[in-house]
């Protein structure tokens, strides 16, 4: 059965349809009732996490970075919030504190949502990568160790089966982004497309997994963000800066290699989802195109009010993408744009508060919720 593209606000509101009740208004706040936020990934979701582990050895735990919304650095590497921030905002709800702090809290914090997302985090385990021949150097975390925290924390959620299941019923999971880390370190470090791509349904695999121990316990609302076009992104624009025509694509200007290098991620994260969709038809679980979203962005940036510096990032250390990997953002001698609201990216490698907020936008109220291919468009709306 095909899946079908809807605004995620839709699926959130018939997901527990014995909880929600719709409003003329449409608003997210009113017809949802989730008691709860768990959300794990990366740089592009981590709210403090890393921060708490690294303190000042974090570039992201130093100015200029939280500078537009929070005023002071907060461990998100960006100027202000990120997609979570938004999505929570939307459910009338507080972002989930990061993991490191809910557990300085007493117990019962936990049942209010924690999130598990670290900066730097792979799928794939360390030990594994580094077999590879592929070292990150940021952090040993990957998506198993968030697993574990989950489930160590899982005792200050719910007290039985019973309880766990209803407790998690009613709570959403946001599962990534993840795996673009897996990526990112073997390209750094001179790997070749094609060495990536055999990592590709390693990482897919590692995410179903994690996935599905999530259901086991009770999870019934999972939304798993793909990959972004890392082919427009400055730090990549800068590693394969090239002068071949030829390797852009014409109507962005995006690498089309590595573009199409996320589209093969994505395809093999939504064949999985769907195949995962199957074995749990209890369960609704989302693709969220990120990819379509951000590409917009380098297809009409007027549109949505950026300049023309479209793959220059914000904060960097110069070059013809502002982008210099022995000068990043927060370091001496790096420089920052007048104003964000110009930008999609950041530092080069994650983006602005602006970009995560039109994220969220496109992905509540747009068509870029890939609905279960368990669950129909007609079924939806009956639901409703």
């Amino acid at each position: 059965m095909a899946s079908a593209f809807h605004p995620l606000l839709m699926l959130l509101c018939v997901s527990l349809p014995l909880l929600f009740t719709i409003h003329g208004s449409g608003s997210l706040a009113e017809c949802a009732s989730y008691t709860s936020i768990f959300s794990f990934g990366d740089s592009l979701t981590d709210t403090g996490n890393l921060y708490r582990l690294q303190g000042s050895g974090l570039r992201c735990g130093h100015p200029p970075y939280g500078e537009t919304y929070f005023k002071r650095p907060t461990g998100r590497c960006s100027n202000g919030r990120l997609v979570i921030d938004f999505i929570a905002e939307a459910l009338g709800m507080q972002t989930p504190l990061p993991y490191e702090a809910v557990t300085g809290h007493d117990a019962g914090s936990g049942r209010w949502g924690a999130n598990y997302a670290v900066a730097g985090a792979t799928a794939l385990d360390d030990t594994f990568l580094e077999e590879k021949g592929i070292v990150n150097e940021r952090t040993n975390l990957s998506l198993g160790d968030e697993i574990k925290w989950f489930q160590h924390l899982l005792p200050s959620i719910c007290t039985n089966i019973t309880d766990c299941r209803d407790s998690l019923s009613k709570s959403l999971f946001l599962m990534g982004e993840i795996g673009g880390n897996d990526y990112n370190h073997p390209f750094m470090q001179g790997k070749s497309l094609d060495e990536v791509r055999s990592l590709a349904p390693l990482v897919i695999g590692t995410i179903r997994s994690a996935v599905e121990t999530l259901l086991e316990y009770g999870a019934t609302t999972v939304v798993v963000p793909g990959n972004l076009p890392i082919g427009c992104m400055p730090i990549y624009l800068t590693l394969f800066q090239s002068n071949n025509a030829e390797d852009y694509d014409p109507s962005t200007g995006c690498v089309k290699r590595l573009n199409k290098f996320s589209e093969y991620h994505n395809q093999l994260l939504q064949m999985e989802l769907n195949r995962l969709q199957q074995l749990h038809p209890e369960a609704y679980i989302t693709y969220a195109d990120y990819y379509n979203i951000v590409m917009r962005f380098y297809r009409s940036p007027s549109k949505f009010g950026f300049g023309d510096r479209i793959f220059s990032a914000c904060c960097g250390g110069g070059g013809p993408y502002n982008y210099n990997a022995s000068s990043m953002c927060a370091l001496e001698g790096t420089t920052v744009c007048e104003d964000p609201l110009l930008y999609v990216s950041w530092d080069g490698i994650h983006l602005t508060e602006a970009a995560y907020r039109f994220i969220a936008d496109a992905l509540l109220e747009g068509p870029y919720a890939v609905f279960p291919s368990a669950l129909t468009a007609d079924q939806l709306h009956k639901e409703q």
